[in-house]
């Protein structure tokens, strides 16, 4: 899955552990990693093997994020909880460094997985589910023009804590407007030359 400013490809350990793991590296501290299910790998050799058990999986399916303007990989993320029978798809997994994080390319990625998923795929149903304490998730689902829909309270236990699960959708009736929205947003034409967006997702879904 290819656009402007990143590519989406099925993620490899021996092609993107060392970028994934450098990129990685330059967060101050382990917090990226406060809501997702492993713990953090040490080293490079960990977190080789780590991917590579995570890359053998067909649901999750996932993906590296590859910025177009370096050729590195800068993320990951998957399509999960696959279900062909009722047009079902989940986004998640979703791990950006801070060389993605606040970026168009970031943004695009998702995008690129809508697309896939209601252009391509045909489905009805796109998911997005996080921890109810992940602010920044719950945010992000907002922006990309998910719609809220409730708490399932306790949901799981991981890291010896409960978690209540924030579940969010978009459904195929609503992604021509998102994603007129998307394409609109991801026009160079929508930053100045700092690089800052002259008009917000929400914004240009409205009009």
């Amino acid at each position: 899955m290819a656009g402007r400013y990143c590519r989406l490809e099925p993620l490899e350990a021996a092609r993107h552990s060392g970028e994934l793991f450098e990129a990685y590296s330059e967060a101050p501290d382990e917090r990226d990693w406060t809501y997702l299910v492993p713990q953090k790998p040490a080293s490079l050799p960990a977190y080789r093997d780590f991917l590579a058990a995570e890359a053998r999986s067909e649901d999750p399916l996932r993906f590296a994020v590859v910025d177009l303007a370096s050729g590195e990989a800068v993320g990951r993320l998957a399509l999960m909880r696959i279900d062909t029978l009722n047009g079902v798809i989940e986004v998640g997994g979703i791990m950006f460094s801070r060389r993605l994080q606040r970026k168009p390319a970031g943004t695009e990625a998702i995008y690129l997985c809508a697309q896939r998923v209601f252009d391509e795929l045909g489905y009805r149903r796109f998911e997005w589910k996080c921890d109810a304490f992940n602010a920044a998730s719950r945010a992000a689902a907002l922006r990309y023009g998910f719609t809220f829909e409730g708490i399932f309270r306790q949901a799981m236990v991981y890291h010896g804590r409960n978690r209540d699960t924030a579940w969010y959708s978009m459904l195929d009736r609503e992604w021509p407007r998102a994603r007129r929205a998307f394409e609109r947003w991801l026009d160079p034409d929508n930053f100045d030359t700092q690089g800052q967006q002259r008009r917000s997702l929400a914004e240009l879904r409205e009009d």
